[in-house]
């Protein structure tokens, strides 16, 4: 039985802003596309900036900056790639090895706790949006 070599990896994804209101599913579609598909283990995971693009993306103009430190064998990143690649909802993405930090360093840098409560605000608020629609046109009719 052979034995993969793993390597710390940072990918910066970039979501296109369509997709940001469904914050709790790009989460879940970026851990799918590295855990599932590319047998690694992510490590950190946080939202680095949501910023105006210097040029339009895919169609958009801002986007929403993604930083995931993970662990994976090296041989699976061009699976990884290519998934990132394929998805609809990641307009780019950066995948860098760095060897300089241990494992140790990455798991410090998480902040999945942070990027889970911005997604529920998200949520919450794409939920009052709608009824705030339907109460104003109500009140201009009387």
């Amino acid at each position: 039985m052979s034995t993969k070599r793993l390597y710390n990896y940072e990918i910066m994804f970039l979501i296109g802003q369509n997709q940001t209101g469904d914050l709790n599913a790009i989460i879940d579609h970026i851990k799918d596309i590295v855990v599932t598909r590319g047998h690694g283990e992510i490590l950190a995971m946080k939202k680095w900036d949501e910023r105006r693009l210097a040029y339009e993306v895919g169609g958009q103009k801002r986007g929403l900056y993604i930083l995931c430190y993970a662990r994976c064998p090296g041989s699976d990143m061009s699976h990884i790639e290519r998934d990132c690649n394929l998805s609809e909802k990641i307009l780019r993405t950066l995948i860098i090895r760095i060897d300089h930090l241990t494992t140790e360093d990455l798991k410090a840098l998480d902040a999945t706790a942070d990027l889970h409560a911005e997604a529920k605000l998200r949520a919450d608020r794409s939920k009052e949006a709608p009824a705030a629609e339907v109460a104003e046109p109500a009140a201009a009719a009387e």
